[in-house]
């Protein structure tokens, strides 16, 4: 996760360094969406971070020697449903990032040919 939000930083940084390339190759309608998905995910990459933090904050529960049943079992719970969560993320993180990628490769490809043109 926290290569994830590493990785954002750059996305990030990526998108500042093409947006007037973005613009000028009439990308930039095509872009926003996935900015503004991206954007989410940052978001949504805090908040996931937190509730992961916590849940790991917890994990005594699993392992401390006490029979705690209902406590072992709320927690085993909320691992799965922390895992869904996280896995979900990454689903819709991954499929804007590839967009994102997909978009400024084209970009840079058109630079390119405008520099061999000129």
């Amino acid at each position: 996760m926290k290569f994830a939000r590493d990785e954002q930083k750059f996305l990030n940084s990526m998108i500042k360094d093409y947006t007037l390339d973005i613009i000028d190759s009439d990308m930039f309608k095509t872009i926003q969406p996935i900015v503004d998905a991206l954007n989410i995910c940052e978001r949504d990459l805090v908040e996931l971070f937190k509730k992961v933090q916590l849940h790991e904050n917890q994990l005594q529960i699993m392992v401390d020697e006490v029979n705690q049943e209902k406590m072992e079992a709320a927690y085993l719970d909320t691992h799965n449903d922390l895992a869904k969560e996280v896995s979900d993320y990454f689903v819709r993180y991954r499929d804007a990032k590839n967009k994102i990628f997909d978009i400024v490769s084209q970009v840079m490809k058109r630079r390119r040919q405008k520099r061999l043109l000129n």
